[in-house]
């Protein structure tokens, strides 16, 4: 209630004066643990002080700039945010609503004073791992009304495409990002929406504020704001060339606060952040610092881009744009390799059982009208069955603890056109072979159109990647999924030729190889060598999987 109120009433745009004229009186209206008796003992009180409360605040509004609400509104309906009323209760005891989730507004007055009451919709954060994103495609234009649940665009995320909703009713009166760009971190502005239709003509030439753009959103809620003294001495001390030389990094621990202009223009440049002392508010490294330091004679920023170029002159290639999939698989993977200790166990299973079971089980399917069973569904439910049995290999190291899932779901890597996908199958141990098959076909479906849902991929604890049936891989290795401790690596099959009963007797078996990949923080040698011998009983038997 207290939220909604101060959103979308024009009587209360000045929050902060009704904040601080009557605190304690917005607090017990907005408590749910007041007393009853007390309620109704003191509401015609309450209602008489808040509206000379609202009609102060009127007032001020009039005689001030318009304001405006910044938000990152836009997020899937499953993880819609709400704000709890006791948090409500202990930010109003501290004269201000904070920010605890990604719909909470943050209120302030707009620079340009012909600017009516506006929102400015900032790039939300739709998975726990996303730091930036792309416009995939706007499904709202300028000047079209929009109402809570409506989709405003896709937003291509470091998982998947996923659609952005509308969380409050108004009119786009300005698409900040268009369509298609990229690399959009979260929280800078794409939109802004006004309550009334007259004023979507004031936004035609909008641009957001050089800070509200370029500064981290971490930056806000962490840093105070500089003394006055620091604003003044600014200027004067930008042209000066000791801003530029290289110096200790701005005090707040390792990290180092730069917007993302000056990051990917120190990228471009090959320039270290940690030699350069930002002039921007609180030490923040700017675009003029990078310029500054590029200038003041750092020629050997310039002698390797130099050597770059002539050598790429010599060449004939094509530069291929980076998906935000590729980014996050490139740097998980690297992320993977670099902290976990890898070691791998390979096994040869001999699947002619397995070939002779899943020809039988295709001929039932048939007849009754269901799909084909693969030879990777039958992998996949013996790896989800071996977990079961050994469950050590069902688990995640956390530095303070293993933590041992009770749940089986299993991650199956997928190739497509837009990158590599590992949606989930959930308790594959208690599942069907014709129920993981038709699951593993709808993922795989939904994968390759780009339109898979966080609830597809994430929450898996083991994943398998086959490259023997699908391209003839003899045998690899696979790197770790992480938080997971395992992956299985599944080769292809092949005739070999072994030993008989008889001293010279021979014949035909056919033989897969597999590779279990383990994370040694968490699987010692000895537990993976007995998830892989409870692997391949089943493979070789695979009518104990029917048990």
């Amino acid at each position: 209630m207290a939220s909604h109120l101060l959103n979308h009433s024009k009587k209360l745009r000045n929050a902060s004066s009704l904040l601080h004229q009557d605190r304690a009186l917005l607090i017990r209206w907005f408590c749910s643990d007041v007393q009853p008796s007390s309620i109704n003992r003191n509401r015609d009180v309450r209602k008489t002080r808040l509206q000379d409360c609202e009609s102060s605040a009127r007032n001020r509004v009039s005689e001030s700039a318009p304001s405006f609400t910044k938000s990152s509104f836009g997020v899937q309906k499953r993880n819609m945010s709400t704000t709890k009323r006791g948090y409500m209760r202990e930010s109003l005891l501290n004269g201000e609503i904070s920010q605890n989730s990604q719909v909470m507004s943050r209120r302030g007055y707009a620079s340009a004073s012909d600017l009516p009451p506006h929102q400015e919709i900032g790039m939300p954060s739709l998975s726990p791992t996303m730091t930036e994103g792309n416009i995939a495609r706007w499904l709202k234009k300028e000047g079209d009304k929009v109402s809570p649940g409506e989709v405003l665009c896709e937003v291509e995320t470091d998982k998947a495409t996923v659609e952005m909703e509308c969380m409050e009713e108004g009119y786009l009166a300005k698409i900040v990002r268009k369509e298609g760009e990229k690399e959009i971190k979260v929280g800078e502005v794409i939109a802004v929406t006004v309550e009334d239709e007259e004023d979507i003509a004031k936004f035609k030439d909008y641009q957001p504020s050089a800070s509200e753009s370029s500064a981290p959103p971490a930056k806000e809620s962490s840093a105070p704001p500089p003394p006055k003294k620091e604003a003044v001495e600014e200027p004067a001390r930008e042209p000066e060339p000791k801003a530029s030389k290289p110096s200790a990094p701005p005090s707040s621990g390792d990290r180092i606060f730069a917007s993302p202009l000056a990051r990917k223009l120190a990228e471009e440049k090959n320039v270290n952040l940690s030699s350069i002392k930002g002039t921007g508010p609180d030490g923040l490294i700017v675009k003029g610092d990078i310029d500054d330091y590029l200038a003041s004679g750092a020629k050997e920023v310039s002698a390797p881009s130099k050597a770059k170029a002539a050598t790429d002159a010599a060449l004939d290639y094509t530069d291929i744009p980076v998906s935000q999939i590729r980014k996050v698989t490139a740097s998980r993977l690297l992320l993977s390799k670099q902290t976990i200790p890898h070691y791998y166990l390979t096994v040869d299973t001999c699947v002619d059982k397995l070939i002779s079971l899943r020809a039988q089980l295709n001929s039932l399917q048939e007849a009754s009208g269901g799909s084909r069973i693969s030879v990777n569904d039958l992998v996949i439910k013996a790896a989800a069955l071996a977990l079961r049995k050994v469950p050590q290999c069902n688990s995640s190291w956390t530095n303070d603890y293993i933590r041992q899932y009770h749940n089986v779901n299993i991650n199956v890597a997928v190739q497509t056109d837009h990158g590599l996908f590992v949606p989930v199958v959930r308790d594959a141990d208690k599942k069907g072979l014709s129920t993981i098959g038709e699951e593993v076909k709808q993922l795989a479906k939904k994968a390759k159109e780009n339109s898979l849902k966080p609830q597809d991929y994430e929450g898996g604890t083991f994943t398998v990647s086959n490259l023997g049936g699908p391209f003839g891989v003899k045998q690899f290795c696979a790197i770790v999924n992480p938080p997971q401790s395992g992956i299985l690596a599944v080769g292809s099959a092949e005739r070999r030729v072994v030993p008989g009963s008889g001293a010279e007797e021979f014949k035909f078996a056919s033989f897969m190889a597999v590779t279990l990949s383990c994370d040694h923080r968490v699987i010692d040698g000895a537990i993976g060598a007995e998830w892989l011998k409870a692997f391949k009983g089943y493979i070789e038997n695979p009518e104990t999987m029917l048990l």
